[in-house]
């Protein structure tokens, strides 16, 4: 398969790389790395990607951000950061990238463990993933042409716990080597509308 994967130089992205790496080829996508170059919280940037790449077998979304602060210090201009990012940038991957996707193929996008697993200071990562949670499981029921839509939802990821350890005390972290099998079952299996969670 030909895949594209967002957010490809990430440490869920390096890692769903040297997973389907070793059987399929990949472009990778990001901000500033990548094959090609694609700012997901612009729809022309995302148009001028596919149209460079053409057509792909599957596209995972392994980008997206939120702020994360304490609820009582949050304003809508917060929130709208990671609903212009990592919700509606997703979601524009999925729109505009629909027109790109062989038959049959697949998207896989990106949530969290706190879709289900709250935290302090994570209304908004709560919000975001919950929302593309929803998402997927709808626009299951309506893509064309055979297409398929998932979304993986990991736990705090081992290697990024240097960075986010305080707001995940008590939590398991998750190897970014595990998280990544389940974006390839959502990649080369035939399931569609899953949300699959690695704990």
């Amino acid at each position: 398969m030909k895949i594209l994967i967002v957010g490809a130089a990430g440490t869920i992205g390096r890692a769903v790389t040297a997973e389907l790496g070793q059987r399929h080829e990949i472009i990778p996508a990001g901000r500033a790395s990548g094959d090609v170059r694609m700012d997901i919280t612009d729809s022309s940037s995302i148009r001028a990607a596919f149209e460079k790449v053409g057509a792909v077998d599957a596209v995972v979304s392994a980008a997206g951000k939120v702020k994360f602060a304490a609820f009582g210090e949050m304003e809508a201009a917060d929130y709208a950061i990671g609903l212009k990012d990592k919700l509606m940038g997703q979601v524009n991957l999925v729109l505009i990238g629909r027109r790109y996707l062989a038959e049959g193929g697949s998207f896989t996008l990106t949530t969290g463990v706190l879709d289900s697993d709250p935290i302090r200071m994570g209304t908004s990562a709560s919000m975001v993933n919950g929302a593309i949670n929803a998402f997927v499981m709808a626009a299951a029921i309506e893509m064309p042409r055979g297409l398929r839509i998932n979304a993986v939802s990991p736990g705090v990821i081992a290697e990024a716990m240097k960075d986010y350890a305080p707001f995940f005390r008590g939590f398991e972290p998750v190897p970014a080597a595990r998280a990544a099998l389940a974006y390839a079952r959502s990649v080369e299996g035939a399931q569609t509308g899953k949300v699959y969670r690695v704990l």
